[in-house]
């Protein structure tokens, strides 16, 4: 096809290419591809797709060595919207982590608002109602103002999307480093339930096929906010990228949601897509791809809320709450009657072809012929192998030695200090803004993992968390990333839920920083090798890099979100004290490992030391034993330990009892209070139980210590720590608002 018969509105040239993100190489592939000089929206739709967020072009080659395949799963990795895990009785659930983390640099609002929106519509674009959404938000420390904006602002974005749209919100986590001070990362991640047999795909099928748009209208809200945001590091001009953070509506969202589903529900849908990164230029080139077709899309038909926007500008739009869908030949107008029940608006604009070719009319013109392969992950996207140098620092920070670290503090001034650092501190300022309890599903909050009750399967449950300790990934990549999965299996474990599989969101730096990317693949490889040990496939999520300023990259986050299977909720564990006269055990490693911890942060503003080992086999024999406890009916309390080691676990065990407090003897050092060894939960049980306890930690070659005795009111460890339970409460609930409201 010669330039002639295709409309270009603007001349293009390398140095075009060039503005919009793409590298002279990659330009000449472009006219490769087509055999000729690309119009300017084909240009623009090839630079959001062969984006880093699009087309994971320096991060594919390594996502495809993790284990993406396993008994349970319904879909391939990466092959859906979402990950599908099989629970038996005919139903899945469906789950997926994703970030938002530029935009909401940007504008927090709005930026964490859309965050939450796109996550849901990966859910129930495949057919799944969502039941749950969590979230892992990182931020630089709160001494500084404009962090403390952005913290307000993306609680206030996530609180007002999921509490309008009407999902729970059940669980996260939040840190302060300042390697996020300019960079803050919010993952947003959620769960839904399907009948097996009733799921949508994204694979567009069936030439002949009517395609329509339904949903919100078309603006310039979002235009390029996949490849310009996602894919570069913040400068000076970052305020200036304010125009192309998305706008979200989640009460639009809501109504999407139930047309959609209803659609599915009826089998009027052959296919569907939801309209995130990329917009309309990823939803039709995807939907093609998988199958080897192609589209005919007539632009004039799509709903616009702007007049006078461009075929470009129509392409690369990323507004909100817009779903893009193959119709069943025949039966357009029951899907358009049950969109307009909703009050959604949905128009037919493109047919299915047997071209693999996504062909754009505008306006009389045709604008755009492309390839649908060539545009695609796992297609013609380019695709980079980047060069991995062991990092500088590392050398440092492991030789460091930390016996030359000395304080004054006491111990019990340490305890404190532990207790109101806001990573550790109550969240509850944050998590109370959040609607926990709509829809009625929500178990349990406040333990180690959230806990849901699946209603459509009386008596049976799930559990879902999300890890990642970035301090331990930043000095050591691979036990880092293995650290995170072995601490969220933990998490689902302690509350009775079987580990079965993960999604994750990898937020790094720049990846063409060889240290950078030694990072990623070091976390990639522990990560596999921790999944395929304790049987939990990768599912899918997302790559986020360029996550830096110009002075620094943010700590490597590879931020894991676990799912657990509860076969019977009548047999849940929770994290607190029970009864006075309970035996206190340490169950797992005794391991001491100062290295990576919040103690050193804390204390010293040191961030030095190895991450802490990990023996896989020991994990996975710990999660098997703590879920024969469980079921067995054996303890009354369980919690591993994590930041802040065995003095804060037993703090959180007693601050969330009812007026109970414990009594512990255990190494005197600070190593051993504070230490934040791997394969560890702090477990209480009736003094009867002894026998059976010892039995269990024999037959799983685990250690298992008797640490001490649940009482009255106190918080009593050795002769160095004797605290009124309520002391240590009010100083842990208390931080994050005073330093929040401090003026």
């Amino acid at each position: 096809m010669s330039n002639q018969e295709l409309y270009s509105e603007i001349d293009v040239n390398v140095n075009v290419a060039k503005e919009l993100g793409l590298t002279e190489a990659e330009y000449e592939k472009i006219l490769e591809v087509l055999g000729r000089v690309p119009t300017y929206t084909e240009l623009g739709v090839y630079s959001v797709m062969w984006s880093e967020h699009c087309s994971y072009k320096n991060s594919i080659l390594q996502l495809k060595t993790l284990p993406r395949s396993g008994k349970n799963l319904l879909v391939e990795a990466g092959e859906e919207n979402a990950g599908l895990i099989d629970i038996g009785d005919g139903y899945g659930i469906a789950f997926k982590i994703e970030s938002h983390n530029h935009p909401s640099a940007i504008e927090p609002f709005q930026g964490a608002a859309t965050g939450v929106g796109g996550i849901l519509r990966d859910i129930f674009s495949m057919g799944a109602r969502p039941i749950a959404a969590l979230n892992s938000l990182r931020f630089g420390k709160l001494d500084d103002e404009r962090t403390k904006y952005l913290l307000r602002g993306v609680v206030k974005g996530i609180s007002h999307y999921g509490n309008c749209f009407g999902v729970p919100t059940v669980g996260g986590e939040i840190y302060f480093d300042n390697s996020y001070k300019g960079n803050p990362l919010v993952n947003a991640m959620a769960v839904g339930i399907v009948e097996v047999g009733k799921t949508a795909s994204a694979a567009a099928q069936g030439v002949g096929n009517p395609v329509f748009i339904f949903g919100s209208s078309t603006g310039r809200d979002g235009i390029h906010g996949a490849s310009l945001l996602a894919s570069r590091e913040f400068d000076e001009h970052t305020e200036d990228m304010r125009p192309t953070v998305q706008v979200g509506d989640p009460f639009e969202e809501k109504k999407l949601l139930e047309a959609t589903l209803e659609m599915i529900d009826k089998g009027l849908i052959v296919s569907v897509q939801d309209m995130g990164a990329a917009g309309i230029s990823c939803s039709t080139s995807e939907m093609s791809a998988t199958n080897g077709l192609g589209m005919d899309v007539e632009l004039d038909d799509i709903p616009l809320r702007e007049t006078d926007m461009s075929a470009y500008e129509i392409m690369l739009s990323e507004s909100q709450e817009r779903m893009l869908a193959v119709v069943a030949l025949g039966r357009e107008q029951e899907a358009i009657d049950i969109a307009a029940k909703w009050d959604i608006t949905m128009k037919k604009v493109a047919v299915v072809t047997d071209q693999n070719r996504i062909n754009l009319n505008y306006q009389g013109k045709k604008v755009a012929a492309l390839d649908a392969h060539s545009l695609v992950l796992g297609g013609g996207a380019p695709v980079y192998v980047r060069e991995a140098v062991e990092p500088k620092y590392m050398q440092e920070t492991r030789n460091f030695d930390l016996d030359s670290l000395k304080t004054d503090l006491s111990q019990t001034e340490v305890l404190y200090k532990l207790l109101t650092d806001p990573t550790i501190a109550s969240k509850r300022w944050v998590y109370e803004q959040y609607d926990s309890q709509v829809r009625t599903n929500t178990v349990n909050i406040k333990g180690d993992a959230a806990v849901l009750r699946l209603k459509e399967i009386p008596g049976k449950g799930i559990a879902v968390k999300t890890d990642c300790n970035s301090t331990h990934v930043y000095l050591n990549p691979y036990k880092g990333a293995m650290g995170a999965v072995c601490e969220s299996a933990r998490n689902v474990a302690c509350v009775g839920a079987r580990p079965v599989a993960i999604t994750n969101c990898l937020n790094f730096g720049n990846p063409y920083d060889p240290e950078v990317y030694y990072q990623f693949k070091e976390a990639i490889k522990g990560m596999g090798d921790a999944c395929r040990r304790l049987e939990t496939p990768v599912t899918g999520g997302n790559v986020s890099f360029h996550n830096e300023t110009k002075t620094s990259a943010i700590n490597p986050t590879p931020t894991i979100g676990m799912l657990g299977l509860i076969d019977d909720l009548t047999k849940i564990m929770s994290s607190e004290f029970k009864n006075e006269g309970d035996d206190i055990y340490l169950l797992g490693s005794d391991r001491k490992e100062i290295g990576g911890s919040q103690y050193l942060k804390t204390i010293f503003d040191k961030v030095v030391g190895d991450a802490p080992d990990i023996d896989i086999d020991e994990e996975a024999n710990l999660i098997d034993a703590i879920l024969e406890l469980i079921g067995e009916g054996v303890i009354n309390s369980a919690h591993d330990t994590s930041e802040g080691g065995i003095a804060i676990c037993l703090a959180e065990k007693a601050m969330s009892s009812d007026g109970l407090g414990c009594q512990v003897t255990i190494d005197g050092d600070n190593a051993s209070l504070f230490g934040e060894s791997h394969s560890r939960i702090i477990i209480s049980a009736s003094p009867e139980q002894a026998t059976r306890i010892s039995e269990i930690a024999v037959e799983y070659n685990l250690g298992l210590l008797k640490m001490g005795t649940v009482i009255e009111d106190d918080f009593v460890i050795n002769d160095s720590i004797n605290e009124p339970v309520d002391k240590l409460l009010e100083a842990y609930e208390g931080a994050l608002p005073n330093i929040m409201d401090k003026k």
